[in-house]
């Protein structure tokens, strides 16, 4: 039988390339003559970075140094360069909500994310330049031509419309393969279902805080001139906004599009279903949520779309999937006893699974 196990990562626990190591581990045990896929998914947020670099064995991680972490407070920062010479940054990495001491929905900034994309842009520039003056001697970069900047936008703390992040990036253009925005959201920048109303309270924003944020938002919509109701803008606290006008102005134009199915592409998710018999995803938590525009759920509509049977493995399962589910925190008696120990668990479900759908 083969097997494609292409999990999310268990937020705050551990990675989807971990999970899915766990979770092989324990299919492996009870059924040890299957083929398993391993193929962690990622939908915008946290690994992103992770699954393109897993799907791109010639990829390269580049530091950015320190930059600006979300409370002001240096952090690392870090690029992928892909083989083609694209560009992909995770803004989870430098300007996450985990990274905040303390919640501060007012005062948290997306600069740091900026100052990676022009440590980015700056070195592909740098390339490109040494490549055109040296050519005898040097070969360009594959792909030059094609090069781009991927931005993950998933888990951000900040509500500034990506301003701190365009002072940042400065004068520089986008590459000339243009910029593409990853997001799990369809948000508006405002409104009842903008950045700062609906996200902004789980970045610790009071009634009255969402009144300032919203004000502060509008206020960059007036200054960038882009249209805020395009699907996505909100995302990141109107990152998405912020970097697609930056896109707009330089002429390279920016598609937002769903960070799981771009993941879910470029990792070979959708032909590795086709292929399989039984595919496993799984999250930290599935809810309601989970079928929007998440990696369980777009793996969910491929497993429906290729006849291949899904089974979900989540810490907590809050809301039917339709198929075979494994809750953690069953399996380990409590949430707190499945956060502990996520491998050991994960590969108990995995070995659950294996019983439950290896007929």
């Amino acid at each position: 039988m083969r097997v494609v196990i292409a999990p999310d990562s268990f937020k705050g626990s551990i990675s989807a390339a971990d999970a899915a190591e766990a979770i092989a581990r324990g299919w492996a045990s009870s059924r040890p003559g299957d083929e398993l896929i391993l193929l962690p998914q990622a939908d915008g947020g946290e690994g992103t970075l992770d699954a393109l670099e897993a799907a791109n064995p010639g990829g390269v991680r580049r530091s950015a140094g320190l930059v600006t972490g979300p409370d002001g407070r240096p952090v690392p920062g870090e690029w992928l360069e892909l083989p083609d010479g694209t560009a992909a940054v995770e803004l989870a990495q430098m300007s996450g909500l985990p990274l905040m001491g303390r919640l501060d929905p007012l005062g948290a900034t997306s600069r740091g994310l900026g100052e990676v994309i022009a440590a980015a842009l700056d070195a592909l520039a740098r390339r490109s330049g040494s490549a055109a003056q040296s050519s005898d001697t040097v070969a360009p970069h594959p792909g030059a031509d094609a090069r781009r900047l991927v931005v993950a936008l998933g888990g951000s703390a900040s509500t500034d419309a990506g301003l701190p992040a365009l002072e940042a990036i400065g004068a520089r253009v986008p590459p000339p393969g243009g910029v593409i925005l990853l997001t799990d959201v369809d948000a508006p920048l405002l409104g009842p279902r903008g950045a700062a109303a609906v996200f902004g309270p789980q970045k610790g924003a009071d009634p009255d805080d969402i009144a300032r944020l919203e004000a502060r938002l509008d206020e960059a919509a007036r200054l960038l001139g882009f249209d805020p109701e395009t699907p996505g803008a909100g995302a990141a606290g109107g990152v998405g906004y912020g970097l697609a006008a930056w896109a707009s102005r330089a002429g390279s134009g920016a598609r937002i599009e769903a960070g799981s199915r771009y993941v879910a592409e470029h990792t070979g998710l959708p032909a590795a279903v086709a292929s399989a018999e039984v595919v496993l995803t799984g999250e930290g938590r599935f809810d309601e949520q989970s079928l929007t525009g998440k990696v369980v759920g777009n793996a969910l509509g491929l497993c429906r779309e290729a006849g291949a049977v899904p089974g979900v493995i989540a810490g907590l399962v809050a809301h039917d999937p339709g198929c075979w589910s494994a809750a953690l925190a069953d399996l380990a008696g409590s949430a707190d006893a499945a956060l502990a120990e996520p491998a050991r668990w994960l590969e108990a479900a995995g070995r659950e699974a294996a019983r439950a759908l290896g007929a």
